[in-house]
């Protein structure tokens, strides 16, 4: 039996999320169509994730197409966009939650040139550039449009794991921020910062499995590590037009892990 669709803040509307072959992408592409999206599913190399996901969508009524690209490169990622607005004929949200975080790395003493330029080609060129493009777009569009950026609570506290990775996740907060005044009013740019999520990539790291898990519940107030699904409407909420004077923001869903101050 097809799942009922939920709260149809996105009926009417398109919704491309990056990444979303798996983990929290798939997630949020799955929840936007349960809200009455059509869909554009982005992968790199998860085909048959994509393809997954696409009939999740399929399977509840919804519409999605699949777009596959690197967006390290401002070429593909032109094209991309080319392929979203045939399809489509306008896009009004973008989630750029794709995102490398160097999970084989397990200290910061085992950094490499490689690791480092992988997540700064794909953390922050290819956060910057579908940002770019897509919002120059979205600018020519009657109705703008909007864009959510994937973040990271690791820009609290740092990572002694992967500090590239911290890097990186810090340097989308300036992509958002610049991008909000550029951008406006047309287009609203936001953060959205989810903390740890229990997706298959985090349950099969060595550190999870050896009782960081159990430390970081114990250190979290709601006792609990999401699944991605439990924050992917939070994460859609920064799109909607609840949140029509939110632009440049952070909004942290940890389950008060980090309670950040103002």
């Amino acid at each position: 039996m097809a799942e009922p669709q939920i709260f149809p803040r996105f009926a009417g509307k398109t919704v491309l999320v990056t990444g979303a072959g798996t983990g929290f992408g798939a997630e949020i592409a799955y929840r936007a169509a349960q809200e009455g999206a059509k869909v554009a599913i982005h992968y790199r190399s998860s085909k048959a994730g994509a393809e997954s996901t696409a009939a999740r969508i399929a399977a509840i009524g919804g519409e999605a197409i699949l777009v596959q690209g690197d967006i390290g490169s401002w070429a593909e990622i032109t094209r991309m966009a080319d392929e979203v607005w045939a399809a489509f004929g306008t896009l009004d949200v973008l989630v750029n939650n794709v995102g490398d975080v160097s999970s084989e790395q397990m200290s910061w003493t085992e950094l490499t040139q490689e690791s480092l330029d992988a997540v700064i080609d794909v953390d922050v060129k290819g956060t910057l550039l579908m940002t770019h493009v897509f919002g120059e777009r979205m600018l020519e569009q009657p109705n703008g449009g909007n864009i959510v950026q994937v973040g990271s609570t690791v820009i609290v506290r740092g990572s002694p794991r992967a500090p590239q990775y911290a890097a990186a996740k810090y340097a989308i907060l300036g992509i958002t921020k610049s991008y909000a005044k550029v951008l406006a009013p047309k287009v609203r740019v936001n953060t959205f910062a989810p903390g740890f999520m229990e997706t298959e990539k985090l349950l099969n790291r060595a550190d999870w499995k050896a009782g960081r898990r159990e430390t970081l519940i114990a250190q979290t107030p709601m006792g609990h590590i999401s699944p991605p699904e439990f924050v992917a409407g939070a994460c859609l909420w920064l799109a909607t037009d609840e949140a029509a004077h939110l632009t440049g923001g952070y909004l942290l869903a940890d389950g008060g892990f980090n309670m950040v101050g103002a």
